[in-house]
């Protein structure tokens, strides 16, 4: 159903990546006129440079280890010698065919977004944007900066997005030492990758060229592989990489990291080194913020250079939004697009439903994937809420068996008393497909009797969130409303 709006507004919007995008696409709709300025290309990093590209590689790494332990499944590959003797064939990654794909993917998907926009009667300047007051952004579309335009808006949004955090005691080379923009340059497989980092990033590219045969060390300054996030889930995600070959470094902080000859030494805190052929620095990001007139114009910063804002984007000046990684809500692709969604809905009079974080589902892309949503186990520990925890493993799932799975679980969090649903973890091949269902039910307050009603076919691995759900039945139906 197509709603019609009278809307004479104009929107000026500063980055095109997940949130510029959507908000572009969203204005649009609503009737206003729209420009998008764009430095890199429609999709911004998200797109050329880091989601794309990085979930692609993590895709032909997944079929790697499909390859090698298809075997289990009575899968086999073999090649007969000049004896007629079957030889046993090895898994090959032509690193320069594999990144070629998925560079060449990502700028598909950036042209195809471009095109969205202008069937849409959006206006794409390229060059780069900065706000001039809180009407109007200034654009340098020439070489050096000479060139300029000058575009005047009722509402303007940024949505700049972050970049690699660069450390003065290892600075990227583009060869040696790398961040995740620049490892798509390298000709083959590394000989031995140190990363530097265990959150999300370092844990997805560390397993990645794990599995696509590289030997990789995991530097890690806390006790445990992604900080922050369940604990079970970090468990399963060390014992896969140990598993894997991978060596886990945990407590122990990079001081720095020198490329030597055709290699790296990476000194860590306790005086220990380590020696690779390549170094990934996965040590966060920074918002490209600075020098875009954010502060001249009024808006409120974080110490970090985050931009803050509220739960329908809004920043501390009325008719400036801002969204994704520049801001301080979640760094998510997914939540960049809502935040640039909700913002122009908002500016231009639309319904709008405020952003809550309990509501948004994540997903980490490693083998096998974790992916979360609402309150977690932590939270009941450390008595944010009262709530109850069943966890139920995929190996006793008979589809699970089929497809040859042993790692990962589902957890189901329950509010105690009113039995509503409101957390869950997956740990599973596809986890961010499987994550769905339980972030439906936060979303609608469904209690477990109510998720376990739903028929799940029979075999799934979905049949485990029923499974799950159905053990935290409760007798007393007052309780449930039943």
């Amino acid at each position: 159903m197509s709603v019609s709006f009278e809307v004479t507004q104009s929107v000026a919007i500063i980055g095109g990546g997940p949130g510029g995008y959507e908000a572009a696409l969203a204005a649009a709709q609503l009737g206003a006129e729209v420009t998008l300025v764009e430095r890199a290309g429609v999709g911004g990093s998200a797109v050329i440079t880091d989601v794309v590209p990085s979930k692609s590689l993590i895709a032909t790494a997944d079929a790697a280890v499909a390859i090698a332990g298809a075997s289990d499944l009575g899968v086999q590959l073999f090649a007969k010698g000049k004896d007629g003797k079957p030889l046993k064939p090895e898994i090959a990654i032509n690193l320069t065919a594999v990144n070629k794909r998925l560079l060449t993917l990502a700028r598909q998907q950036s042209d195809d977004m471009r095109a969205s926009l202008v069937e849409a009667g959006v206006r794409i300047i390229s060059g780069h944007g900065r706000l001039e007051g809180d009407s109007a952004v200034i654009v340098s579309t020439g070489p050096g900066g000479t060139d300029f335009d000058r575009i005047e808006a009722d509402t303007l949004v940024v949505s700049v997005g972050a970049s690699p955090r660069e450390l003065a005691s290892a600075k990227p080379d583009g060869e040696r030492i790398l961040t995740w923009t620049q490892l798509y340059d390298m000709p083959s497989l590394p000989e031995h990758l140190i990363v530097v980092g265990s959150g999300v990033t370092g844990a997805e590219f560390a397993g990645a060229y794990m599995n696509l045969g590289a030997k990789v060390t995991l530097v890690s300054s806390r006790d445990q592989v992604l900080p922050g996030e369940d604990a079970d889930a970090a468990a399963v995600l060390e014992k896969v990489f140990k598993r894997g070959g991978m060596t886990l470094l945990s407590k122990s902080r990079a001081e720095k990291v020198e490329r030597v000859g055709d290699g790296v030494v990476v000194t860590l805190s306790d005086g220990r080194t380590v020696e690779g052929s390549h170094c990934l620095m996965a040590v966060g990001s920074i918002p490209n913020t600075k020098g875009i007139g954010l502060e001249e114009a009024g808006i409120q910063m974080t110490d970090s250079g985050h931009i803050q804002v509220n739960r329908v984007a809004r920043t501390s000046v009325p008719n400036i939004y801002a969204a994704g990684d520049c801001t301080t809500f979640i760094p998510l692709a997914s939540v960049a697009a809502m935040q640039g969604r909700t913002a122009v809905f908002h500016a231009l009079g639309d319904v709008v439903i405020p952003l809550e974080r309990r509501r948004i589902a994540s997903n980490i892309f490693t083998a096998p994937e974790i992916a979360t949503v609402g309150w977690q186990e932590k939270d009941i520990a450390d008595g944010l809420i009262q709530g109850v925890v069943h966890k139920l493993p995929l190996a006793a799932n008979p589809r699970a068996k089929m497809m040859g799975i042993k790692d990962g679980f589902v957890k189901l969090i329950a509010r105690q008393g009113s039995g509503s649903v409101i957390g869950g973890v997956i740990v599973g091949p596809r986890a961010s497909e499987l994550i769905y269902p339980i972030a439906i039910a936060i979303e609608r307050r469904l209690t477990v009797d109510q998720l376990s009603r739903v028929f799940a076919v029979y075999p799934s691995l979905s049949g485990t969130i029923t499974d799950s759900a159905r053990a935290m039945h409760v007798v007393d139906h007052t309780i449930y409303g039943a």
